[in-house]
């Protein structure tokens, strides 16, 4: 199982080329960082989902650096922040933005949500990525602003939606991770005992 959950992570070498990453280079040879097990997996995977959730760029900078503080698995951590990607960034915060406002208001304003669709698709990470030479926290900075034009809603929307899918990905992948650590290991006792059957039917 580790070898195929490494093979669909970036390398190390991938990783160190990345000009998002260039800041963090004297943090980047901890060993726990790319250490794969199972906490370090789910940690990075959560923080990854969650800082991919929460802001529409400079994702990749903040998990990473979450993931140093935390001794989470680096690759992984980075990999995750791909939940949203210009296919999903669209329905993610138009739901985002639906959730906030029931939360925020208990009603829906159609308006305001067409015009927050108008806003993810004009200034999101879209408009953003034009300009590939600025610096991520300016980047942050503009995305602050954005969301203070479209309100309340979707920041509330989005740190719910955030939270909970970053807690399920830490859950889920430890609760897969045991179940094939023990499927593995129930393999191994049942193939142990049918060839001990097999010797003591020629003995």
């Amino acid at each position: 199982m580790k070898a195929r959950v490494q093979s669909l992570l970036p390398s190390r070498e991938r990783l160190y080329r990345m000009r998002w990453l260039r800041w963090l280079a004297p943090y980047l040879n901890h060993p726990r960082l790319w250490h794969l097990n199972r906490r370090g997996l789910a940690l990075g995977v959560a923080l990854g989902v969650f800082f991919g959730l929460l802001i529409p760029v400079a994702q990749i900078p903040l998990s990473a650096t979450a993931a140093i503080l935390l001794r989470a698995n680096l690759p992984a951590s980075v990999a995750s922040t791909l939940v949203t990607n210009p296919v999903t960034f669209g329905p993610v915060y138009y739901g985002a933005y639906k959730l906030g406002a029931w939360v925020v208001n208990g009603t829906h304003d159609a308006d305001s949500s067409r015009d927050a669709v108008i806003l993810a698709a004009t200034q999101g990470p879209a408009a953003a990525d034009g300009d590939a030479d600025r610096p991520w926290w300016a980047w942050l900075h503009d995305v602050w602003i954005w969301m203070g034009s479209v309100g309340k809603p979707l920041v509330v929307g989005l740190a719910i939606v955030a939270s909970v899918a970053g807690v399920g990905a830490y859950v889920l992948i430890n609760a897969v991770w045991i179940w094939k650590v023990r499927l593995a290991r129930r393999r191994r006792v049942n193939g142990g005992r049918r060839r001990n059957d097999r010797h003591a039917s020629l003995s």
